[in-house]
């Protein structure tokens, strides 16, 4: 059996398409409800007390969660080595605010409560709320971006130039898809909170999730509608061959009014997935009310996966199209490493991603249980 060879390329871009928006979506579910407790943490704990103990909600996992980040990105560097290159140079300055912002989080869980002094500790919780509110705002707005389509091209020798400013990347629709990553988050972790907590924290959560869901159903249906009416998309018209080596400027690309939508009518199933997004969302709010957070928190997750997942079924098959040179646009079936390294990368990923995923699943499972004023009492010097 020729294993090299056991998928063709087309396949296994297409393979390589699924298995980075897994890694992105579990980012978005694992980290992304770090970072919504980080941004709820100075409105829901009002002492000392309950912000150690909102803090310690995630003080087993933060620092494991941050790894979906960098396995994405390395897979994003293996399998799509000019995505990796254009995006990370042209969204250079964002991307280091998003690093910049996220540095204030190890510092912050580490140092907070070394030293009894109350300025000292309220200093780094609201440094702990912007590492957490910042990169989910950016991580949206670049997304709102791509969308739009970013300003780059390639030259002969097929070096990457982006012509646009970090200052043009804050336009209004991509700060909208910023308010969805935000609001979509703070309610995926008010969720995870309220599953963790009791008493006076997990009241005043509560009272937050039916605010933070209304803004991320209406926002997402707001730009869902701009997408439809207002955005012009991108179309191949010519040029894509899925199963041949990477060339970007092979193909002839025209900007249209409504390409964004061409997916929905051509697979009238994908229809399900922006419909995910807004179940999801009604189920955990309902469910956690309910008290059945556990199962809330499986529902806002579905929720999350239904709106990255509607991002890339909308883009197929495009990953990073380019608005100011339309043929250097990025797609999957243009942008990939050779079938070789697809290929070895596929067999560790098969290898690897079930024990990462089960070794979760078990850290989660042991640690389990609602962090009390009690269990900080306790450990006075040895919890965050």
């Amino acid at each position: 059996m020729d294993i090299i060879n056991l998928f063709d390329y087309a396949t296994l871009k297409f393979i390589w398409w699924l298995f980075i928006g897994f890694l992105l979506i579990g980012f978005a579910i694992m980290d992304g409800h770090d970072m919504g407790i980080g941004t709820l943490l100075p409105f829901v704990a009002k002492t000392d007390e309950e912000r150690r103990i909102v803090i310690n909600s995630i003080g087993a996992h933060w620092e494991g969660n941050q790894t979906w980040l960098i396995t994405g990105a390395g897979a994003i560097f293996a399998a799509w080595p000019m995505v990796y290159a254009t995006a990370f140079s042209g969204f250079y300055w964002a991307m280091l605010a998003v690093l910049w912002a996220m540095f204030f989080r190890p510092v912050g869980f580490k140092y907070r409560s070394m030293i009894q002094n109350d300025t000292w500790r309220k200093t780094w919780d609201w440094c702990l709320f912007v590492g957490s509110f910042v990169p989910a705002l950016l991580f949206g707005v670049a997304l709102g971006n791509v969308i739009l389509g970013v300003p780059f091209h390639f030259d002969d020798s097929m070096r990457s130039f982006y012509t646009g400013s970090f200052w043009a990347l804050l336009n209004p629709f991509a700060l909208l898809c910023g308010v969805v990553s935000v609001a979509m988050l703070v309610f995926h972790g008010g969720v995870y909170l309220m599953h963790r907590t009791e008493g006076i924290v997990y009241r005043r959560t509560r009272h937050t999730l039916i605010g933070s869901a209304l803004i991320t159903l209406l926002a997402f249906s707001a730009a869902g509608v701009w997408v439809a009416t207002g955005i012009d998309g991108y179309v191949a018209v010519a040029g894509l061959a899925p199963g041949e080596l990477a060339n970007p400027l092979g193909k002839e690309v025209v900007r249209q009014a409504g390409a964004w939508m061409l997916n929905y009518q051509r697979w009238p199933l994908v229809m399900l997935v922006p419909l995910l997004a807004y179940a999801g969302v009604l189920a955990a709010l309902l469910l956690a009310r309910a008290g059945k957070t556990l199962a809330a928190f499986v529902c806002s997750s579905l929720s999350i996966l239904g709106v990255i997942a509607t991002f890339g079924v909308s883009l197929f098959p495009f990953i990073l199209p380019s608005s100011s040179d339309l043929r250097s646009g990025l797609t999957v079936w243009d942008a990939t490493s050779s079938h070789l390294t697809l290929t070895v990368m596929f067999f560790a990923t098969i290898i690897m991603m079930p024990i990462v995923v089960t070794y979760t699943g078990w850290a989660f499972r042991v640690m389990r249980g609602k962090v009390t004023a009690e269990y900080v009492r306790e450990n006075d010097h040895s919890a965050y």
